[in-house]
């Protein structure tokens, strides 16, 4: 991904006209792919197949409701969401807030507003201003080479690109290469918070980074559990 127009949107509402709507928006911005779902049924057949790098989510559906819908998306994905919503209670806000949503925006909303909020929440999950302007380290684990200034992995099979969770553990772990990384440090590098309450968030983005890092993700070779205590990082190589 070499910018944010790059990003695959998922587009979650159960009215037609405004699905339609968003849809030539986010084109006439310069989001090419742009997919929609009109319940959460739909929703999550796309999330699985598509693997979206962003999603717009309503919060009232036929069969759910966005906050679920969200609630089961942040299970195994950090992707960036955004509510657009006809309820505008501050409870409500709140409640996407706190659930982990990168922002909320009601309805009626002016499109310039929608698609400047939404570059915004992009640029911070895939483009964050540290990535842009600091120089990182470029680095091999066996035949893989890891550009933290891309957040890139470049592999036999392709080039991998980096959500900005994974960036964040693996910045953190090659800091600390050789060494064991304990759970709250991960955290707190990722979340700003201590692993309480991320128990399960954090495995899952352990084994997403691992299916990107290492050549058989069930029995790893780089990124090793250490019982108890956390996660060390073995096997670099510097460019």
């Amino acid at each position: 991904m070499n910018d944010i127009f790059d990003c695959k949107l998922l587009i979650v509402d159960d009215e037609p006209e405004l699905r339609k709507m968003l849809s030539e928006i986010l084109r006439r911005e310069g989001f090419m792919k742009v997919i929609s779902a009109a319940d959460c049924k739909e929703a999550r057949q796309l999330f699985s197949s598509e693997k979206p790098e962003g999603v717009i989510l309503d919060v009232f559906l036929p069969d759910g409701d966005g906050f679920s819908l969200m609630r089961e998306f942040r299970t195994i994905s950090a992707v960036p969401v955004l509510f657009l919503s006809a309820r505008d209670e501050d409870e409500n806000r709140l409640l996407g807030l706190g659930l982990g949503a990168d922002d909320y925006i009601t309805k009626p909303f002016l499109p310039r507003e929608l698609t400047l909020r939404l570059k915004a929440v992009l640029n911070r999950a895939y483009f964050p201003v540290v990535l842009r302007k600091m120089k990182k380290p470029v680095f091999y684990l066996g035949e893989n080479k890891v550009d933290l200034n891309s957040g890139t992995i470049m592999t036999k099979a392709g080039r991998l690109t980096l959500t900005a969770k994974e960036f964040a553990l693996l910045e953190k772990l090659y800091e600390n290469r050789g060494n064991i990384v304990t759970g709250d440090s991960l955290c707190r590098a990722a979340w700003g918070d201590d692993l309480y309450g991320y128990e399960n968030t954090l495995m899952v983005h352990i084994r997403r980074l691992r299916e990107k890092i290492e050549p058989e993700p069930s029995t790893p070779r780089y990124l090793l559990t250490v019982r108890g205590l956390g996660y060390k990082l073995t096997g670099v190589e510097d460019k």
